[in-house]
Protein backbone atom coordinates (compact mmCIF):
# COMPACT_ATOMS: atom_id res chain seq x y z
CA UNK A 1 0.00 0.00 0.00
CA UNK A 2 1.49 3.49 -1.07
CA UNK A 3 0.08 5.35 2.36
CA UNK A 4 1.62 3.00 4.68
CA UNK A 5 0.23 4.34 7.95
CA UNK A 6 -3.03 5.83 8.96
CA UNK A 7 -2.42 9.24 8.00
CA UNK A 8 -3.65 12.97 7.26
CA UNK A 9 -2.95 15.97 5.27
CA UNK A 10 -3.60 19.29 3.58
CA UNK A 11 -4.66 20.61 0.40
CA UNK A 12 -3.00 24.35 -0.09
CA UNK A 13 -1.27 25.21 -3.61
CA UNK A 14 1.95 26.94 -3.41
CA UNK A 15 0.78 30.54 -4.69
CA UNK A 16 -1.41 30.61 -1.63
CA UNK A 17 0.50 30.83 0.87
CA UNK A 18 1.16 34.35 2.52
CA UNK A 19 4.04 36.78 1.02
CA UNK A 20 5.16 40.30 1.05
CA UNK A 21 5.08 39.65 -2.40
CA UNK A 22 2.02 39.61 -4.01
CA UNK A 23 2.11 35.56 -4.41
CA UNK A 24 2.75 32.38 -2.14
CA UNK A 25 6.05 31.64 -3.32
CA UNK A 26 9.30 28.84 -2.11
CA UNK A 27 10.73 30.73 0.74
CA UNK A 28 10.42 31.32 4.42
CA UNK A 29 6.54 31.56 4.61
CA UNK A 30 6.58 27.78 2.54
CA UNK A 31 8.55 26.43 5.63
CA UNK A 32 6.75 27.99 8.42
CA UNK A 33 3.52 26.28 7.23
CA UNK A 34 5.78 22.98 6.91
CA UNK A 35 6.52 23.40 10.67
CA UNK A 36 2.65 23.71 11.78
CA UNK A 37 1.73 21.02 9.49
CA UNK A 38 4.47 18.97 11.75
CA UNK A 39 3.06 20.74 14.67
CA UNK A 40 -0.52 19.57 14.03
CA UNK A 41 0.75 16.00 13.13
CA UNK A 42 -0.07 16.21 9.15
CA UNK A 43 2.43 13.47 7.19
CA UNK A 44 1.04 15.04 3.50
CA UNK A 45 0.88 18.23 2.05
CA UNK A 46 -0.73 18.04 -1.30
CA UNK A 47 -0.35 21.16 -4.18
CA UNK A 48 -1.52 21.65 -7.61
CA UNK A 49 0.80 21.58 -10.17
CA UNK A 50 4.21 23.62 -10.23
CA UNK A 51 3.91 24.63 -14.40
CA UNK A 52 4.22 27.94 -16.04
CA UNK A 53 1.16 30.00 -16.06
CA UNK A 54 -0.49 32.38 -18.31
CA UNK A 55 -2.14 35.07 -18.11
CA UNK A 56 -3.71 34.00 -21.47
CA UNK A 57 -5.00 30.83 -19.95
CA UNK A 58 -6.49 32.29 -16.90
CA UNK A 59 -3.12 31.58 -14.66
CA UNK A 60 -4.64 27.85 -14.57
CA UNK A 61 -2.19 25.77 -13.36
CA UNK A 62 -3.36 23.45 -15.35
CA UNK A 63 -2.85 24.72 -18.94
CA UNK A 64 0.88 25.54 -19.55
CA UNK A 65 3.61 25.76 -21.99
CA UNK A 66 5.47 22.94 -20.57
CA UNK A 67 5.03 19.53 -18.62
CA UNK A 68 8.60 20.15 -17.28
CA UNK A 69 9.08 23.69 -16.34
CA UNK A 70 8.62 24.92 -12.95
CA UNK A 71 6.53 28.36 -12.66
CA UNK A 72 9.42 31.24 -11.93
CA UNK A 73 6.63 33.05 -10.53
CA UNK A 74 6.99 30.67 -7.40
CA UNK A 75 10.97 31.42 -6.85
CA UNK A 76 11.64 33.00 -3.22
CA UNK A 77 13.41 36.80 -3.62
CA UNK A 78 13.82 36.53 0.18
CA UNK A 79 16.10 33.33 -0.87
CA UNK A 80 17.69 35.23 -3.68
CA UNK A 81 18.91 37.85 -1.10
CA UNK A 82 20.32 34.65 0.72
CA UNK A 83 22.33 33.62 -2.12
CA UNK A 84 23.74 36.74 -2.68
CA UNK A 85 22.08 37.20 -5.99
CA UNK A 86 19.93 40.40 -4.79
CA UNK A 87 19.85 43.05 -1.78
CA UNK A 88 17.14 43.67 0.56
CA UNK A 89 17.01 46.57 -0.57
CA UNK A 90 15.85 45.44 -4.46
CA UNK A 91 13.62 43.32 -2.94
CA UNK A 92 11.77 46.08 -0.63
CA UNK A 93 7.88 45.88 -2.15
CA UNK A 94 7.13 48.52 -4.86
CA UNK A 95 3.61 47.34 -4.82
CA UNK A 96 0.71 47.44 -1.84
CA UNK A 97 -0.16 43.68 -2.83
CA UNK A 98 -3.21 42.34 -1.50
CA UNK A 99 -2.76 39.61 0.70
CA UNK A 100 -6.32 37.62 0.18
CA UNK A 101 -5.73 37.65 -3.64
CA UNK A 102 -3.05 37.16 -6.31
CA UNK A 103 -3.25 40.15 -8.97
CA UNK A 104 -1.42 37.91 -11.62
CA UNK A 105 -0.77 40.65 -14.05
CA UNK A 106 1.15 43.09 -11.26
CA UNK A 107 3.20 40.16 -10.00
CA UNK A 108 4.23 39.27 -13.04
CA UNK A 109 5.38 42.54 -13.85
CA UNK A 110 7.25 43.10 -10.33
CA UNK A 111 8.90 40.17 -10.07
CA UNK A 112 9.68 39.27 -13.58
CA UNK A 113 12.33 41.90 -13.35
CA UNK A 114 13.59 41.03 -10.21
CA UNK A 115 14.53 37.60 -11.35
CA UNK A 116 15.99 39.42 -14.74
CA UNK A 117 18.11 41.51 -12.58
CA UNK A 118 18.96 38.35 -10.20
CA UNK A 119 20.27 36.42 -13.72
CA UNK A 120 22.60 39.59 -14.90
CA UNK A 121 24.14 39.60 -11.23
CA UNK A 122 24.89 36.08 -11.56
CA UNK A 123 26.81 37.11 -15.06
CA UNK A 124 28.45 39.64 -13.27
CA UNK A 125 30.29 37.42 -11.15
CA UNK A 126 27.50 37.31 -7.96
CA UNK A 127 27.29 33.97 -6.06
CA UNK A 128 29.83 32.54 -8.41
CA UNK A 129 29.68 29.28 -6.15
CA UNK A 130 26.16 28.58 -7.88
CA UNK A 131 28.23 28.29 -11.19
CA UNK A 132 28.96 24.49 -10.75
CA UNK A 133 25.58 23.78 -9.98
CA UNK A 134 24.05 25.28 -12.68
CA UNK A 135 26.14 23.41 -15.17
CA UNK A 136 24.96 19.75 -13.30
CA UNK A 137 21.42 21.01 -13.44
CA UNK A 138 21.73 21.72 -17.37
CA UNK A 139 23.04 18.20 -17.85
CA UNK A 140 20.76 16.63 -15.26
CA UNK A 141 17.46 17.91 -17.11
CA UNK A 142 19.21 17.50 -20.80
CA UNK A 143 16.17 15.91 -21.91
CA UNK A 144 13.64 18.68 -21.78
CA UNK A 145 15.46 22.09 -20.87
CA UNK A 146 16.56 23.05 -24.02
CA UNK A 147 13.72 23.02 -26.02
CA UNK A 148 11.69 24.54 -22.99
CA UNK A 149 14.34 27.57 -23.24
CA UNK A 150 14.49 27.99 -26.80
CA UNK A 151 10.57 27.72 -27.06
CA UNK A 152 10.02 31.00 -24.64
CA UNK A 153 12.95 32.88 -26.21
CA UNK A 154 11.51 32.52 -29.43
CA UNK A 155 7.96 32.67 -28.86
CA UNK A 156 9.54 36.51 -27.27
CA UNK A 157 11.53 37.04 -31.04
CA UNK A 158 8.20 35.96 -32.77
CA UNK A 159 6.33 38.91 -30.72
CA UNK A 160 4.35 35.91 -28.71
CA UNK A 161 3.04 34.55 -31.57
CA UNK A 162 1.59 30.51 -31.27
CA UNK A 163 4.80 28.38 -32.61
CA UNK A 164 2.61 27.18 -35.48
CA UNK A 165 2.62 31.00 -36.66
CA UNK A 166 6.77 31.07 -36.77
CA UNK A 167 8.58 30.79 -39.75
CA UNK A 168 8.45 27.28 -41.92
CA UNK A 169 12.15 26.70 -40.88
CA UNK A 170 11.97 27.41 -37.36
CA UNK A 171 8.50 25.78 -36.89
CA UNK A 172 9.92 22.60 -37.91
CA UNK A 173 13.07 22.72 -36.14
CA UNK A 174 15.08 22.93 -38.96
CA UNK A 175 19.25 22.31 -37.87
CA UNK A 176 20.59 25.60 -39.51
CA UNK A 177 17.87 27.96 -38.59
CA UNK A 178 17.86 26.57 -34.92
CA UNK A 179 21.28 26.79 -34.30
CA UNK A 180 21.28 30.48 -35.80
CA UNK A 181 18.90 31.89 -33.83
CA UNK A 182 20.19 29.73 -30.70
CA UNK A 183 23.38 31.84 -31.18
CA UNK A 184 21.22 35.15 -31.71
CA UNK A 185 19.02 34.51 -28.48
CA UNK A 186 22.31 32.85 -26.56
CA UNK A 187 21.84 35.44 -23.43
CA UNK A 188 17.64 35.20 -23.27
CA UNK A 189 18.09 31.02 -24.01
CA UNK A 190 20.38 30.85 -20.62
CA UNK A 191 18.50 33.38 -18.77
CA UNK A 192 15.54 30.78 -18.76
CA UNK A 193 17.66 28.15 -18.28
CA UNK A 194 18.83 29.69 -15.45
CA UNK A 195 15.20 30.48 -13.68
CA UNK A 196 14.82 27.11 -14.00
CA UNK A 197 17.51 26.44 -12.16
CA UNK A 198 16.64 28.95 -9.49
CA UNK A 199 12.86 27.29 -9.36
CA UNK A 200 14.02 23.51 -8.83
CA UNK A 201 17.09 24.27 -6.47
CA UNK A 202 14.46 26.46 -3.89
CA UNK A 203 12.19 23.43 -4.65
CA UNK A 204 14.46 20.64 -4.05
CA UNK A 205 15.45 22.58 -0.20
CA UNK A 206 11.60 22.99 0.74
CA UNK A 207 11.12 19.18 -0.31
CA UNK A 208 14.39 18.27 1.84
CA UNK A 209 13.19 20.39 4.99
CA UNK A 210 9.49 18.89 4.81
CA UNK A 211 11.19 15.50 4.27
CA UNK A 212 13.31 15.99 7.80
CA UNK A 213 10.08 17.09 9.24
CA UNK A 214 8.19 13.65 8.15
CA UNK A 215 5.93 15.46 5.20
CA UNK A 216 5.40 14.02 2.00
CA UNK A 217 4.78 16.21 -0.94
CA UNK A 218 1.51 15.10 -3.04
CA UNK A 219 1.58 16.62 -6.49
CA UNK A 220 -0.68 16.98 -9.51
CA UNK A 221 -0.44 16.32 -13.31
CA UNK A 222 -2.61 17.42 -15.72
CA UNK A 223 -3.73 14.56 -18.52
CA UNK A 224 -3.27 16.79 -21.78
CA UNK A 225 -0.71 19.76 -22.63
CA UNK A 226 -1.62 22.75 -24.23
CA UNK A 227 -1.00 23.31 -27.72
CA UNK A 228 1.15 26.14 -27.58
CA UNK A 229 3.73 24.31 -25.55
CA UNK A 230 6.81 23.39 -26.02
CA UNK A 231 6.02 19.81 -25.73
CA UNK A 232 3.85 20.36 -28.61
CA UNK A 233 6.01 22.00 -30.76
CA UNK A 234 9.20 19.43 -29.87
CA UNK A 235 7.03 16.84 -30.23
CA UNK A 236 4.69 17.17 -32.78
CA UNK A 237 4.39 13.61 -34.03
CA UNK A 238 3.29 12.35 -30.56
CA UNK A 239 -0.11 14.67 -30.89
CA UNK A 240 -2.79 14.22 -33.30
CA UNK A 241 -1.47 17.13 -35.92
CA UNK A 242 -2.39 18.14 -39.41
CA UNK A 243 0.99 19.60 -41.55
CA UNK A 244 0.59 23.17 -40.68
CA UNK A 245 0.87 22.03 -37.29
CA UNK A 246 -2.76 22.30 -36.06
CA UNK A 247 -4.98 20.14 -34.01
CA UNK A 248 -6.90 17.71 -35.91
CA UNK A 249 -8.91 16.63 -32.90
CA UNK A 250 -8.68 18.27 -29.43
CA UNK A 251 -9.88 16.97 -25.89
CA UNK A 252 -12.74 17.60 -23.78
CA UNK A 253 -16.08 15.66 -22.17
CA UNK A 254 -19.78 14.42 -23.11
CA UNK A 255 -22.68 16.66 -22.31
CA UNK A 256 -23.95 15.00 -18.76
CA UNK A 257 -25.84 16.01 -15.83
CA UNK A 258 -23.96 19.55 -15.34
CA UNK A 259 -23.87 20.87 -18.90
CA UNK A 260 -25.66 20.00 -22.34
CA UNK A 261 -23.20 20.69 -24.60
CA UNK A 262 -20.03 19.28 -22.61
CA UNK A 263 -16.75 20.85 -22.03
CA UNK A 264 -14.48 21.48 -24.93
CA UNK A 265 -10.86 21.83 -23.59
CA UNK A 266 -9.49 22.31 -27.01
CA UNK A 267 -5.90 20.63 -25.86
CA UNK A 268 -4.60 18.58 -28.78
CA UNK A 269 -4.91 14.90 -28.08
CA UNK A 270 -2.39 12.35 -28.03
CA UNK A 271 -1.31 10.33 -31.11
CA UNK A 272 -1.63 6.71 -28.83
CA UNK A 273 -0.03 4.57 -31.91
CA UNK A 274 2.83 6.51 -32.39
CA UNK A 275 3.62 7.13 -28.52
CA UNK A 276 3.40 2.84 -28.57
CA UNK A 277 5.75 2.89 -31.14
CA UNK A 278 8.12 4.60 -28.99
CA UNK A 279 7.01 2.74 -25.66
CA UNK A 280 5.10 5.53 -24.42
CA UNK A 281 8.60 7.50 -23.94
CA UNK A 282 7.04 11.10 -23.42
CA UNK A 283 4.89 9.77 -21.13
CA UNK A 284 7.36 8.03 -19.05
CA UNK A 285 9.71 10.79 -18.85
CA UNK A 286 6.99 12.65 -17.77
CA UNK A 287 5.75 10.44 -14.70
CA UNK A 288 9.47 9.89 -13.58
CA UNK A 289 10.06 13.74 -13.88
CA UNK A 290 7.02 13.98 -11.53
CA UNK A 291 7.61 11.08 -9.30
CA UNK A 292 11.29 12.74 -8.47
CA UNK A 293 9.48 16.17 -7.52
CA UNK A 294 6.58 14.50 -5.30
CA UNK A 295 6.61 11.61 -3.18
CA UNK A 296 2.87 10.62 -4.55
CA UNK A 297 1.43 11.55 -7.68
CA UNK A 298 -2.25 12.54 -8.48
CA UNK A 299 -2.98 11.24 -12.01
CA UNK A 300 -5.43 14.17 -12.55
CA UNK A 301 -8.62 12.85 -15.37
CA UNK A 302 -7.18 9.43 -15.18
CA UNK A 303 -10.65 8.15 -17.08
CA UNK A 304 -8.51 8.81 -19.94
CA UNK A 305 -6.11 6.55 -19.36
CA UNK A 306 -9.28 4.15 -20.34
CA UNK A 307 -10.71 6.01 -22.99
CA UNK A 308 -10.98 9.77 -23.44
CA UNK A 309 -13.40 11.89 -25.80
CA UNK A 310 -12.18 13.35 -28.99
CA UNK A 311 -13.70 15.88 -30.55
CA UNK A 312 -13.49 17.26 -34.43
CA UNK A 313 -10.92 20.71 -34.14
CA UNK A 314 -13.57 22.36 -36.00
CA UNK A 315 -16.32 21.76 -33.57
CA UNK A 316 -17.74 24.92 -31.60
CA UNK A 317 -18.65 22.32 -28.38
CA UNK A 318 -18.34 18.58 -27.30
CA UNK A 319 -21.19 17.24 -28.21
CA UNK A 320 -19.82 15.33 -31.12
CA UNK A 321 -17.12 14.10 -29.95
CA UNK A 322 -16.61 10.29 -29.77
CA UNK A 323 -14.79 7.67 -27.08
CA UNK A 324 -11.55 6.25 -27.75
CA UNK A 325 -9.81 3.90 -26.33
CA UNK A 326 -6.57 4.31 -24.49
CA UNK A 327 -3.78 2.16 -24.21
CA UNK A 328 -3.26 2.85 -20.54
CA UNK A 329 -2.85 -0.79 -19.06
CA UNK A 330 0.49 -0.83 -21.26
CA UNK A 331 1.32 2.55 -20.38
CA UNK A 332 0.85 1.80 -16.90
CA UNK A 333 2.96 -1.85 -17.11
CA UNK A 334 5.87 0.03 -18.43
CA UNK A 335 5.73 2.78 -15.32
CA UNK A 336 5.21 -0.11 -13.01
CA UNK A 337 8.45 -1.92 -14.16
CA UNK A 338 10.34 1.25 -13.56
CA UNK A 339 8.30 1.95 -10.38
CA UNK A 340 6.84 -0.97 -9.05
CA UNK A 341 6.00 0.82 -5.80
CA UNK A 342 3.28 2.95 -8.05
CA UNK A 343 3.44 5.92 -6.31
CA UNK A 344 -0.41 7.25 -7.77
CA UNK A 345 -2.96 7.89 -6.87
CA UNK A 346 -6.17 8.13 -9.46
CA UNK A 347 -8.58 11.05 -9.85
CA UNK A 348 -11.50 9.29 -10.37
CA UNK A 349 -14.51 11.64 -10.06
CA UNK A 350 -17.27 12.35 -12.33
CA UNK A 351 -18.62 9.49 -14.57
CA UNK A 352 -16.61 6.79 -13.98
CA UNK A 353 -17.44 3.27 -15.90
CA UNK A 354 -16.44 -0.33 -15.17
CA UNK A 355 -13.03 -0.24 -17.28
CA UNK A 356 -11.89 2.42 -15.38
CA UNK A 357 -12.38 0.85 -12.00
CA UNK A 358 -10.73 -2.52 -13.59
CA UNK A 359 -7.69 -0.74 -14.55
CA UNK A 360 -7.05 0.78 -10.92
CA UNK A 361 -7.62 -2.72 -9.73
CA UNK A 362 -5.26 -3.61 -11.89
CA UNK A 363 -2.57 -1.63 -10.88
CA UNK A 364 -3.68 -1.50 -7.04
CA UNK A 365 -4.26 2.29 -7.16
CA UNK A 366 -6.05 4.32 -4.80
CA UNK A 367 -9.15 6.61 -5.58
CA UNK A 368 -11.00 9.58 -4.19
CA UNK A 369 -13.89 9.89 -2.81
CA UNK A 370 -15.30 13.43 -1.77
CA UNK A 371 -17.94 14.34 1.09
CA UNK A 372 -19.44 17.35 -0.35
CA UNK A 373 -20.57 14.74 -3.11
CA UNK A 374 -22.00 12.31 -0.58
CA UNK A 375 -24.93 14.52 0.73
CA UNK A 376 -27.84 14.18 -2.08
CA UNK A 377 -30.46 11.90 -2.93
CA UNK A 378 -28.55 8.95 -2.61
CA UNK A 379 -26.65 8.63 0.57
CA UNK A 380 -27.61 5.51 1.51
CA UNK A 381 -25.98 4.12 -1.67
CA UNK A 382 -23.54 6.63 -2.04
CA UNK A 383 -19.27 5.48 -2.81
CA UNK A 384 -18.41 9.20 -1.07
CA UNK A 385 -20.68 8.39 2.15
CA UNK A 386 -18.23 7.47 4.97
CA UNK A 387 -20.08 3.72 5.56
CA UNK A 388 -19.32 3.07 1.65
CA UNK A 389 -15.28 4.12 2.09
CA UNK A 390 -12.66 1.27 1.58
CA UNK A 391 -9.45 1.44 2.99
CA UNK A 392 -7.03 2.04 -0.13
CA UNK A 393 -8.52 5.35 -0.64
CA UNK A 394 -7.79 8.93 -0.36
CA UNK A 395 -11.03 10.93 1.87
CA UNK A 396 -11.32 14.83 0.77
CA UNK A 397 -14.13 17.16 2.21
CA UNK A 398 -14.02 18.81 -1.37
CA UNK A 399 -11.11 19.78 -4.07
CA UNK A 400 -9.40 22.42 -5.90
CA UNK A 401 -12.89 22.42 -8.21
CA UNK A 402 -15.37 22.88 -5.64
CA UNK A 403 -16.91 24.99 -2.92
CA UNK A 404 -15.39 25.27 0.46
CA UNK A 405 -17.71 23.51 2.68
CA UNK A 406 -19.13 26.42 4.25
CA UNK A 407 -19.69 27.67 0.85
CA UNK A 408 -21.71 24.53 0.12
CA UNK A 409 -23.57 24.84 2.64
CA UNK A 410 -24.50 28.45 2.23
CA UNK A 411 -25.05 28.80 -1.75
CA UNK A 412 -25.40 25.19 -3.10
CA UNK A 413 -26.66 22.50 -0.77
CA UNK A 414 -30.32 22.49 -0.85
CA UNK A 415 -32.37 22.37 2.58
CA UNK A 416 -32.49 18.57 2.75
CA UNK A 417 -28.85 17.98 1.64
CA UNK A 418 -28.12 20.25 5.16
CA UNK A 419 -30.61 17.88 6.82
CA UNK A 420 -29.21 15.09 5.38
CA UNK A 421 -25.49 16.14 6.66
CA UNK A 422 -26.69 17.26 10.18
CA UNK A 423 -28.69 13.69 10.29
CA UNK A 424 -26.02 11.74 9.18
CA UNK A 425 -23.57 13.45 11.69
CA UNK A 426 -25.94 13.00 14.75
CA UNK A 427 -26.37 17.04 15.66
CA UNK A 428 -27.83 20.30 14.49
CA UNK A 429 -25.51 22.25 12.51
CA UNK A 430 -25.47 25.96 11.10
CA UNK A 431 -23.15 27.72 8.56
CA UNK A 432 -20.38 28.34 11.28
CA UNK A 433 -19.94 24.50 12.46
CA UNK A 434 -21.35 22.46 9.18
CA UNK A 435 -16.66 22.66 8.13
CA UNK A 436 -16.38 21.09 11.45
CA UNK A 437 -18.53 18.18 11.29
CA UNK A 438 -17.22 17.45 7.26
CA UNK A 439 -14.01 17.19 8.98
CA UNK A 440 -14.67 14.62 11.45
CA UNK A 441 -16.51 13.12 9.70
CA UNK A 442 -13.57 12.65 6.99
CA UNK A 443 -11.24 11.79 9.90
CA UNK A 444 -13.18 8.94 11.33
CA UNK A 445 -13.41 7.18 7.51
CA UNK A 446 -11.73 4.15 7.16
CA UNK A 447 -9.74 5.52 4.40
CA UNK A 448 -6.05 5.37 5.01
CA UNK A 449 -5.55 8.95 4.71
CA UNK A 450 -7.90 11.98 5.09
CA UNK A 451 -6.78 15.25 2.77
CA UNK A 452 -8.24 18.80 3.96
CA UNK A 453 -8.21 22.02 2.15
CA UNK A 454 -7.05 24.25 4.46
CA UNK A 455 -10.12 26.40 3.50
CA UNK A 456 -12.36 23.53 5.20
CA UNK A 457 -9.72 23.23 8.29
CA UNK A 458 -10.26 27.32 8.77
CA UNK A 459 -14.50 27.02 8.41
CA UNK A 460 -13.45 29.50 4.87
CA UNK A 461 -16.75 30.99 2.56
CA UNK A 462 -17.00 31.44 -1.01
CA UNK A 463 -14.41 34.27 -1.07
CA UNK A 464 -11.84 31.05 -0.64
CA UNK A 465 -12.88 29.49 -3.49
CA UNK A 466 -9.83 28.24 -5.84
CA UNK A 467 -11.64 27.90 -8.94
CA UNK A 468 -14.96 27.55 -10.15
CA UNK A 469 -14.89 24.83 -13.65
CA UNK A 470 -16.01 26.25 -16.49
CA UNK A 471 -15.89 29.96 -15.50
CA UNK A 472 -12.89 31.72 -17.20
CA UNK A 473 -12.11 34.67 -14.55
CA UNK A 474 -11.45 35.16 -10.80
CA UNK A 475 -9.70 31.83 -10.57
CA UNK A 476 -6.41 30.27 -9.12
CA UNK A 477 -6.62 33.57 -7.07
CA UNK A 478 -6.98 32.69 -3.27
CA UNK A 479 -4.45 33.52 -0.67
CA UNK A 480 -4.31 32.39 2.51
CA UNK A 481 -4.25 35.69 5.16
CA UNK A 482 -1.10 35.98 7.39
CA UNK A 483 -1.87 34.69 10.99
CA UNK A 484 -5.18 32.73 9.47
CA UNK A 485 -3.51 29.02 10.24
CA UNK A 486 -1.69 30.13 13.09
CA UNK A 487 -0.39 27.37 16.28
CA UNK A 488 -3.95 27.50 17.88
CA UNK A 489 -5.59 25.72 14.31
CA UNK A 490 -2.93 23.69 14.51
CA UNK A 491 -3.48 22.52 17.98
CA UNK A 492 -6.87 21.86 17.12
CA UNK A 493 -6.05 19.71 14.05
CA UNK A 494 -3.66 17.73 15.61
CA UNK A 495 -6.41 16.37 18.22
CA UNK A 496 -8.05 14.96 15.58
CA UNK A 497 -4.91 13.70 14.30
CA UNK A 498 -4.49 11.78 17.73
CA UNK A 499 -8.66 10.91 18.18
CA UNK A 500 -9.10 9.20 14.89
CA UNK A 501 -5.59 7.57 14.91
CA UNK A 502 -3.70 9.40 12.37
Amino acid sequence: MIIPKRSSGILLHITSLPSAYGIGDLGPEAYKFADLLAEAGQRYWQILPLNPTEIGSGNSPYSSHSAFAGNPLLISLEKLVEDGLLSKKDIRPGHDFDDAKVDYPLVADYKVKLLRQAYDNFKDGQAGMLKGEFIRFQERHQAWLPDFTWFVAFKHYYDRKPWNEWPEKVKTRQQHAMEALTAELAGEIEREAFLQFLFYRQWEALKDYCTSKGITFIGDMPFYVSHDSSDVWAHPHIFKLDRAGMPTAVSGVPPDYFSETGQLWGTPVFDWEALEKQDFDWWLQRIAHNLELFGLLRLDHFRAFSAYWEVPADEKTAINGKWVKTPGAELLTVVKKRFPDMPIIAEDLGEIDQPVRDLMSQFDLPGMRVLLFAFGEDLPQSMYAPHHHVLHSIVYTGTHDNSTVRAWYESDASKEDRKRLADYSGQPLTKQDAHEAMGRLAYMSVAQLVVLPLQDVLGLGKEAIMNKPSTANGNWQWRLEPGLFNKAAAKKLRQKVELYGR
